[in-house]
């Protein structure tokens, strides 16, 4: 079975960060020295921590290493000639870029409670003041954000009451009609139950009227 790929990614846990660094240094220092035994070469290591500690390894004296390469730097300047001005600010500008961007990303992790172990206490002051100043913009954000909520809520509200109000006021119209037309059925179908049984009560007068004359009995008329 083929061993997982590690991705590789800043550790944002710190404790877990500086147990990866430890190990991590030995054994890279530990293939520096395996190099240098096995192919006979001048190895130098240089190493700074997050904190800015430094760590170095170097098979023979890193003086003399570190001088043979700053005299084949120079030499390889030499043979590409003097750099020109616009090069040189350049290089200027990108130096003054990069030790920025050092300094902010050293600040965001001390401003997210990392690499606190090199700061004095005036300026673990200066950086609670700025948490604290931080916190509080936060906090009257935040208070913004719920004040819009909530009035939000009460505009949703006050449109549900108007809404639920007219339907009471359609439901009350209906009832009306359903009222009205209820009682119109019952007023026509009590005006067709009298006008049918006056009509069957006129035959019965009449027959009683002729029994009457065949049995030679008075009118009463």
């Amino acid at each position: 079975m083929a061993r997982e790929k590690i991705r590789i990614k800043k550790i944002d846990n710190l404790t877990a960060r500086q147990v990866t660094f430890s190990k991590r240094r030995r054994g890279i220092i530990k293939k520096a020295n395996e190099l240098s035994i096995l192919c006979d070469a001048d190895v130098a290591l240089i190493i700074f921590s997050a904190t800015g500690k430094l760590f170095e390894f170097s098979s023979s004296s890193m003086r003399d290493i570190l001088g043979r390469y700053n005299l084949h730097a120079s030499n390889i300047n030499k043979m590409m000639g003097p750099p020109s001005p616009y090069h040189q600010l350049e290089n200027c500008n990108l130096s003054r870029l990069s030790k920025e961007v050092e300094d902010k990303t050293k600040q965001l992790r001390q401003m997210r409670g990392e690499d606190l172990e090199g700061l004095n206490l005036e300026e673990l002051q200066r950086l609670e003041k700025s948490l604290e100043s931080g916190l509080s913009r936060v906090s009257e954000k935040k208070g913004e954000c719920v004040m819009s909520q909530i009035s939000s809520l009460e505009k949703r509200g006050s449109e549900l009451v108007d809404e639920n109000r007219r339907l009471r006021e359609q439901l009350v119209t209906l009832e009306m009609a359903k009222t009205m037309a209820l009682k119109e059925a019952v007023e026509t179908e009590s005006a067709t139950t009298n006008v049918s049984s006056y009509d069957s009560a006129a035959p019965i007068e009449d027959d009683f009227s002729d029994t009457s004359l065949k049995l030679g009995l008075p009118s009463w008329e």
